[in-house]
């Protein structure tokens, strides 16, 4: 397949649904696949193309925010994300990845006071949760299986640490739970060589993304020229008070691989651990041009042409089983 063109102009004239319907995203995003995951999988990239294209679509039917407000050019490399991610766009409570609308700042300029400001723009980022992470960890090889996992009460035993160099955990569940007060999360990992890995999340880590979440939320007032407080995600207290079941569970997923080497995701993707090195996630990849000229997917900048290669990636997934949690969402903080 011969070098595919896609300028940053034509883009722009596009409708936000005729974007993934367009022929050259619809060939790159096949070439992309096809390279990276066809000779793993056996799926082809057409049909992992129409599938994945019909749910980016309804994503948008669905969400005003980044139907109107989210930049052509991020649409175009969030949907080529998919590919590069070989994740699914499915939705569902165990959804292994999402749209979302970011403002971010792309470049500063001086006011009138000569004092220097950012200029954000809203840009759509594929947001990968954490079962999509458990899917990419498996698919890199550093995991041979994921257990559920548990919630812990105040009547349970349970006992975290580590011994002669490995972590353990001793739990017992004492019914009935009574109280209903949540004091750990813990997940067991099973990595490739076939040792054991613990998650563990107690009070203090949900109460520290719950601090975090509330300085994400807050909003600067114009008028006194103050940050003002912001209010974390409902989730936190939705549970008498106390965190959701669900949610810290998506939590305890999320939070799991922060020890763990980087995976593979593309530059318009959110997740925690970046890029492997298997297949360079480069600019030249998106094909993306403006005129015949190259742009920075990062900072949408035009910089000179690069040749346009391609490495297939590493057949790691035979064998891999990942068993994520059947309960709860992934939100952001």
């Amino acid at each position: 397949m011969g070098k595919m063109e896609i300028t940053v102009k034509a883009l722009n004239e596009l409708k936000p649904s005729e974007i993934v319907r367009n022929g050259n995203v619809r060939d790159k995003f096949i070439q992309i696949y096809d390279t990276m995951w066809t000779p793993s999988t056996g799926v082809p990239g057409e049909a992992a193309y129409e599938r994945e294209s019909r749910y980016f679509n309804r994503l948008l039917a669905e969400k005003e925010d980044i139907r109107t407000k989210c930049t052509h050019f991020s649409l175009f490399t969030s949907f080529l994300d998919v590919a590069i991610s070989g994740l699914s766009l499915e939705p569902g409570a165990r959804a292994q990845a999402y749209l979302l609308a970011r403002s971010i700042a792309v470049d500063a300029y001086m006011d009138e006071r000569g004092q220097k400001k950012n200029r954000y723009e809203t840009q759509c980022v594929l947001t990968v949760s954490g079962y999509g992470e458990l899917v990419l960890r498996a698919r890199c090889g550093q995991i041979r299986h994921a257990d559920n996992p548990v919630i812990v009460y105040e009547e349970d035993s349970f006992e975290f640490g580590e011994r002669n160099g490995q972590k353990f955990v001793n739990y017992t569940c004492r019914l009935p739970h009574q109280s209903g007060r949540i004091v750990a999360c813990f997940m067991k990992i099973t990595r490739a060589d076939g040792s054991a890995d613990y998650a563990v999340m107690l009070p203090e880590d949900w109460q520290r993304l719950s601090g975090f979440s509330a300085r994400q939320n807050r909003k600067y007032n114009p008028q006194t020229r103050q940050w003002e407080n912001g209010k974390p995600n409902d989730l936190y207290t939705a549970q008498g008070g106390q965190i959701d079941p669900g949610f810290l569970v998506a939590k305890c997923i999320k939070h799991a691989f922060k020890a763990y080497p980087k995976a593979r995701v593309g530059r318009a993707t959110q997740l925690e651990s970046q890029q492997v090195d298997d297949v360079e996630i480069n600019d030249d990849l998106y094909g993306i041009t403006a005129d015949g000229e190259q742009v920075d997917t990062t900072t949408g900048e035009i910089v000179k042409p690069q040749e346009q290669s391609f490495a297939p990636a590493s057949d790691t997934s035979a064998g891999v089983t990942v068993d994520p949690a059947a309960h709860g969402e992934d939100d952001t903080f």
